[in-house]
């Protein structure tokens, strides 16, 4: 019978007019529409009329039926079917409107839906022939599987049938409903920024389509340097790391300090750094798109001071009143502070160590010393040995003489250097030199100076006036020997004359011819010694202390001097 229902609409049309004996126009059902696409998991309205004639009927069942299923010889009743009890929902009065609403469609519910009524007259039926045919869709989003950064976009809400409630499509990227509507989703210019996972979906309704990835592809960034430290001590291990934004990502990584290539990786080790590696390093990172260098970033590299000497911007003779410059060079890092020392006192700081016009009292031993953070070290000591012509020449009288001194030692004393090692004398009023050597004895009475040289030039002393007693020297030492010879005799004489009596002592009785030529001998020995002294020591006429001519005797000639250089 169902069968022939859809074969034939027409005949059971007719039929039910000839059974009735009424008009076709007075029978009916309205659908709208007839054609019905719903998005899934949405709720779906069909909007129904039926009519059917006023006199002499009542309605004694109105219902809605799928696919003209029939149960027990009749076509069955929708809202008895488990599966859509609690989601069809019957909103007509079942008099003329038959409009109904069926919740949460589902891919299974694609069907014919009839509305099927029953009157109290026999055979006075009617089915909506043909029924709403509904088809449940779903939303797949079309989207291009790559794109590179710039690329203009469209995306696309598609579905299998055209939504019969006109939709408002609305947009997701990673959760986040975007403002733009309608179902294609155009991006001019694609940044990074927009690749995600991108839904869409119909205003009003719960269901979204399955996310679709977009993918932005896109050169490496300017990569960026880390370093575990600020400070880097010489000795040190020391690892970069570059690091890159990139789409796909940076596999081929390489390190160059300042131009030069030292190695590849995204990490660069350096297992124990020295001075040598400072400088600028920076790192390139490559994908199929293209390539960016980072920012350079500096290695300082710091150690204690090392390799310190001193240099002098003269030659080994410094003369008194030059301007002489110590320059002091080290290396370290970071920068030392400079101290110059003069034995143990610090005398300048800073590199440079001038003096302008030197003098004497700056000679001696100077070394700088360069300090910094980590540590300080102390130049080699330098010597200035500043020379300077012989200065403050004076005579001094090493030997004032005796009241009868025959001649006076003189010393002729300087300051110069190098030590003045060459000496002239000089008697006032006489143009040449009277003698040489630091030590002169002068024989003569006078003014005396003396002259120093050394090779920086001369100076002469001041003039010192010297009295000399020529010959009484002599006389007083010949005088003192024969008086010792004299005392050496008496006391022989007295030694023997002890020795005699002792001997009568011991002898009892002596002859006096014993006696007698004791006592010549005694006299005769007296007489001797007599005549020796005043034969070695003639004694003048007149006056004992008078003086010799000091150009008759070969005695006076200046004695041999003991020279010495003073310092």
């Amino acid at each position: 019978m169902l069968m022939w229902l859809r074969m034939a609409p027409a005949l059971h049309l007719i039929f039910l007019l000839i059974i009735h004996r009424v008009s076709s126009a007075e029978w009916g059902v309205n659908y709208s529409p007839t054609q019905f696409c719903a998005l899934q998991n949405s709720t779906m309205t069909i909007s129904c009329t039926f009519k059917y004639p006023s006199t002499g009927y009542q309605i004694m069942k109105a219902f809605w039926n799928i696919d003209q299923v029939k149960q027990g010889g009749e076509f069955a009743d929708l809202s008895n079917n488990p599966e859509y009890s609690q989601r069809l929902q019957y909103l007509g009065d079942k008099q003329q409107d038959c409009t109904v609403r069926l919740s949460h469609v589902t891919k299974k519910d694609e069907h014919e839906y009839y509305f099927r009524f029953t009157t109290n007259v026999t055979k006075g039926i009617w089915i909506g022939y043909p029924g709403v045919h509904l088809s449940v869709t779903d939303l797949q989003l079309e989207s291009p599987e790559r794109v590179t950064e710039g690329d203009s976009v469209r995306l696309t809400c598609n579905s299998s049938c055209k939504l019969t409630d006109t939709p408002t499509f609305i947009w997701y990227r990673n959760s986040h409903t975007l403002t733009n509507i309608g179902d294609e989703l155009n991006i001019r210019s694609v940044s990074r920024r927009e690749a995600g996972n991108y839904r869409c979906g119909v205003q009003g309704q719960t269901y979204i389509s399955p996310a679709v990835y977009l993918d932005v592809r896109y050169a490496p960034d300017t990569p960026v340097i880390s370093n575990r430290s600020a400070v880097i001590m010489e000795g040190d291990s020391v690892i970069l790391n570059c690091s890159s934004d990139s789409n796909p990502p940076a596999l081929n990584f390489s390190w160059f300090k300042g131009e030069t290539f030292v190695g590849s990786g995204r990490i660069f080790n350096i297992s124990k750094i020295s001075s040598d590696d400072s400088g600028k390093y920076k790192c390139r990172a490559r994908n199929d798109l293209g390539e960016k260098y980072s920012d350079p970033v500096t290695l300082d590299v710091q150690y204690p001071p090392r390799t310190i000497s001193v240099s002098i911007n003269r030659s080994a003779v410094i003369m008194s009143g030059d301007s002489v410059t110590l320059s002091c060079s080290s290396d370290s890092n970071p920068p030392a502070e400079i101290n110059w020392f003069k034995g143990k006192m610090v005398v300048r700081s800073g590199r440079i160590f001038n003096i302008s016009k030197i003098s004497s009292d700056d000679s001696g031993e100077y070394k700088c010393r360069y300090k910094n953070v980590h540590g300080e070290k102390y130049s080699d000591p330098v010597t200035l040995d500043v020379q300077y012509p012989p200065r403050n020449v004076s005579v001094s009288v090493t030997d004032s003489g005796h009241l009868w001194s025959d001649s006076v030692s003189l010393m002729c004393i300087s300051d110069s250097n190098p030590p003045a090692l060459n000496f002239s004398w000089f008697k006032e009023n006489q143009s040449s030199a009277v003698g040489s050597g630091q030590s002169f004895s002068a024989v003569q009475s006078g003014r005396f100076y003396c002259e120093a040289h050394n090779p920086h030039g001369a100076q002469r002393s001041d003039a010192i006036t010297v009295t000399v007693h020529q010959g009484a020297g002599r006389n007083i030492i010949i005088t003192v020997t024969s008086v010792g010879i004299l005392i050496i005799f008496i006391i022989v004489i007295m030694f023997a004359i002890l020795s005699k009596r002792k001997s009568r002592r011991s002898a009892g009785k002596q002859s006096a011819i014993s006696d007698t030529y004791a006592g010549l001998d005694l006299q005769s020995a007296t007489s001797d010694l007599y005549n020796t002294l005043t034969s070695v020591h003639h004694r003048p006429a007149e006056n004992s202390c008078s003086t010799l001519d000091p150009q008759s005797s070969s005695e006076h000639h200046n004695p041999p001097i003991n020279r010495r250089r003073l310092q």
